[in-house]
């Protein structure tokens, strides 16, 4: 039963969860900074809207999703018409939902990183006349890079292991939206126990060295920066 494995739902778990962490990277880490610098109640709501998915059951926020973009919903149907773009039951579909349940991982991780940088550095760079874009990307980042990388971890394992929301969002088309996870459970779920041990080997080999390589490279990274030191 397990002869002649399709392994596109690799690869679109992959694809998918790359895309997401990139996602998470450019709209995340402007939001953990502006989180790590403010303190009030326009925070605490931001805060908590972004900590929603970590705590909400995954089939809850893919609901809200469903709702929010599906084709009989108000953006759902403005991007159709306008657009031509179709999120629910889409490749698109299982990337929003990869994001927006692993960005905020990176965004905490971040957060707390940049938490840890000193005002007075700040200061001192806009003193010497950068503005708040270079310091951003050559003194803040560099210095946050750690929680950053490990943020960045906990989010493409995330992402690249979504279940619940990708399979509310997205459904389960075969070679078209069915990512890994789903893959492993439609072969569950159709007594293919073989087939299952094997997706499931698969997917925890990958797992094993995505995260292995990045803390390898983590490592290398820290040597290389005392080396500089």
């Amino acid at each position: 039963m397990a002869h002649g494995i399709n392994l596109f739902p690799l690869f679109l778990s992959l694809k998918v969860a790359g895309t997401a962490t990139v996602i998470a990277i450019i709209a995340g880490l402007p939001i953990a900074y502006y989180l790590s610098r403010s303190n009030n109640k326009l925070t605490d709501a931001i805060d908590t809207l972004l900590t929603l998915p970590i705590v909400l059951p995954p089939t809850v926020l893919g609901y809200y999703l469903l709702v929010a973009f599906g084709r009989s919903s108000t953006i759902g149907a403005y991007l159709e018409e306008t657009f031509n773009i179709m999120i629910v039951f889409t490749p698109a579909g299982a990337v929003m939902a990869a994001s927006i349940a692993a960005a905020p991982f990176l965004i905490k991780s971040a957060r707390s990183a940049f938490s840890e940088i000193e005002g007075d550095i700040i200061n001192a760079a806009k003193l010497l006349g950068r503005t708040n874009v270079n310091i951003f990307f050559t003194v803040l980042i560099p210095l946050a890079w750690r929680g950053i990388l490990s943020g960045v971890i906990l989010t493409f394992a995330r992402a690249l292991g979504d279940f619940g929301t990708t399979l509310m969002v997205s459904g389960s088309i075969p070679n078209y939206t069915t990512t890994m996870p789903i893959a492993i459970y439609d072969a569950l779920q159709a007594g293919d126990k073989p087939l299952t041990n094997v997706l499931v080997l698969i997917m925890t080999g990958v797992a094993v060295i995505c995260l292995f390589s990045l803390n390898r490279l983590e490592k290398k990274m820290g040597k290389g920066r005392k080396k500089i030191a």
